[in-house]
């Protein structure tokens, strides 16, 4: 395990290759309701073949390859076949426009790009004039795309295979020669930081950083050669990353990759991965997609639920408290188990999972506690892109709801005298590209600032407070994280998302999302009508029921802390507004600055707003909404 360090990825493929070959299954993947498999032999071969067909196109060491594509097995093709050859590669989300992507595209002077499909191409062709150094654009997906065949400047993946080949056959020492030229120190590929503050920094992670982490998670986690992974987070986020190009590959696992993002949790029932991270919105969506489900249910199991619901709350109490567990207690969790909480996990997907770990953002302990009473093993964890992934996470027999544990084993953490997280170790990246006064802020005398605050418990955890540039005090002087109540706030079934505001003010407030789906539903339900999202939020029906929603949560708040007012939006927040980032995180100076009247205005003692504002459809075109919405008191 510790030579890991001391290669590169391609080269502990190509020793996984030749240790598993057609033993061992490396990836699947779901097409068409069927299960693919490629072997380790197969993967090796792939990887082998998308080099050298991009050194076919004139592919350098040093060269920089763009990747746009969802979870497919040719991601991992392309990013390895790209690092065999030398050269860096930064996946970008396909859920980026035109403009975010060549942006990110130009700033590394792409040699290569590999692309999804038409509409990932399409993206590119409307800006070609901005990309003077891509040599070709590789596409993935061949639908739609015969009409663009005379286009020199594309290529079909396929094709690209079939000149590796090609290649390979006039050369064959070459593939091997150009992996043993690799060295674990150098860069291996360019993850593109959240950007929550403007623009988004690209962070440079070496072989030894992926390899490192590898290390550190198999000696801690019981995982290892045939353990499933499902692949559901997008490349361009550093979870999958870590685990694809690392995790999976050093331990032997096999990566799966589901069909749609829709038949996820058919596909976990299928596969029985051994281990999920994944963002706090899943387990958020997931809960309130149960919960829905529950409140739809006949008397008899909305009871039966509640009932075992509280036998679970009360075992993790006295597991969390380190208390002995009553027999009866165990007795009543066991029968609760066998009868509600097993098939609900297996309905769900999640019955197979030893460890699920929820990271990226804060998320509501109440969350955690209703997976954990359900007998779903989930726990917090904690990293940065910068860390090359999650490095803090909770033992089994020292799960807290509140923190994000303890460090893996080489990893060391510490607090700064203003209270900033700080991380040392082997994980820790290079620095940020072309960026020299980012990378040297980042660090202070070979600790990695991470922005965060937070503290040690007396057991060793840690606990995050929040961005600590994020840190806010009201005019009193108080001072909280706004993170700390917007988590519990989307605890609700009906909000979707929260802002939190008070900087320097007398009382705090907050611009709501709701939950389209489960407020549309409750409307339904109880026969009042709407016909858009704006209808729907400004339903007096509507804001009575978030207001409910807003008082519990006020209700586990210090005084200081509860909210005073707040106005439902009237569209939901989007990342193609720039509103989020592309993994979801709120954008909080953008949404300050575009919705500054509506805040304003619950400062200023309006009851009510006329506004006008933009909405980008599906289609890239956008709209204006003209309504009016109304400040709503929390009494």
């Amino acid at each position: 395990m510790a030579s890991l360090s001391r290669c590169t990825l391609p080269q502990i493929l190509a020793r996984q290759a030749q240790t598993l070959g057609d033993s061992e299954v490396a990836i699947r993947e779901k097409a068409y309701g069927i299960w693919q498999s490629y072997t380790w032999k197969d993967y090796f071969a792939y990887v082998k073949h998308a080099s050298l067909g991009m050194v076919s196109l004139g592919l350098k060491r040093k060269d920089h390859v763009g990747i746009i594509m969802d979870n497919h097995p040719e991601w991992l093709f392309s990013e390895l076949g790209a690092q065999a050859a030398g050269a860096v590669s930064l996946n970008l989300f396909t859920s980026a426009v035109s403009s975010e992507l060549v942006s990110a595209l130009a700033r590394i002077h792409a040699s290569l790009v590999i692309a999804q499909d038409q509409e990932q191409v399409d993206k590119l062709l409307e800006e070609k004039d901005r990309l003077p150094h891509l040599l070709r654009i590789i596409y993935v997906d061949p639908t739609g795309m015969r009409s663009y065949r005379d286009n020199p400047w594309l290529i079909s993946f396929s094709d690209l295979l079939e000149l590796g080949r090609k290649l390979d056959e006039e050369q064959p020492e070459l593939f091997e020669a150009q992996i043993e030229r690799g060295k674990a120190e150098e860069v291996a590929l360019m993850i593109m930081t959240s950007g929550t503050t403007g623009i988004a920094k690209l962070a440079m992670l070496t072989h030894r950083n992926f390899l490192e982490m590898a290390r550190q998670w198999l000696a801690t986690e019981p995982i290892g050669i045939g353990s499933n992974w499902m692949s559901m987070s997008p490349p361009a986020w550093i979870v999958d990353q870590m685990w694809g190009v690392g995790v999976t590959l050093a331990g032997g696992m096999v990566m799966n990759f589901p069909e749609t993002n829709e038949t996820i949790l058919e596909d976990f029932r299928e596969i029985g991965p051994s281990i999920i991270i994944t963002s706090s919105r899943f387990w958020e969506d997931l809960a309130s997609r149960i919960r829905v489900k529950m409140d739809d249910a006949s008397l008899i199991n909305r009871k039966l639920f509640s009932l075992a619901e509280r036998i679970g709350i009360a075992l993790v109490a006295c597991e969390e408290e380190k208390k002995p567990v009553p027999a009866y207690l165990k007795v009543f969790n066991t029968l609760a188990s066998l009868i509600i909480f097993r098939p609900l996990l297996d309905r769900v997907g999640c019955a197979g999972f030893v460890s699920a770990f929820t990271g990226g953002h804060p998320i509501s302990p109440e969350v955690i506690r209703f997976f954990r009473a359900g007998g779903l093993n989930l726990k917090q964890c904690y990293g940065l892109t910068e860390t090359c992934g999650i490095f803090q996470l909770q033992p089994d027999d020292e799960v807290k709801l509140e923190t994000v544990g303890k460090p893996l084993p080489d990893i060391t953490v510490k607090i700064s005298d203003d209270q900033e997280v700080m991380v040392r170790g082997e994980t820790v990246f290079s620095g940020y590209y072309n960026d020299y006064d980012s990378t040297e802020a980042a660090f202070s005398e070979g600790w990695l600032m991470t922005g965060d605050a937070g503290y040690l418990d007396a057991d060793g955890h840690l606990i995050i407070i929040g961005r600590k540039q994020d840190i806010i005090r009201d005019k009193q002087g108080n001072a909280f994280s706004p993170d700390f109540i917007e988590t519990r706030l989307k605890f609700s079934l009906f909000i979707k998302e929260a802002v939190i505001f008070g900087e320097g003010r007398t009382f705090i407030t907050a611009l709501i999302n709701i939950d389209m789906g489960n407020v549309g539903n409750w409307a339904e339900a109880r026969m009042i009508p709407y016909t858009t999202y704006t209808d729907l939020s400004q339903g007096p029906e509507v804001q009575d029921l978030v207001t409910e929603a807003v008082k519990e949560v006020n209700a586990q708040l210090p005084e200081p802390m509860k909210i005073r007012k707040f106005i439902l939006l009237y569209k939901l927040l989007d990342a193609d507004d720039e509103e989020l980032t592309r993994t979801g995180k709120v954008r909080r100076r953008f949404v300050y600055g575009l919705y500054l009247d509506l805040i304003e205005a619950m400062y200023t003692g309006k009851q009510e707003l006329e506004v006008e504002g933009k909405v980008r459809y599906r289609d890239g075109h956008v709209g204006i909404i003209q309504t009016k919405v109304r400040v709503i008191t929390v009494e």
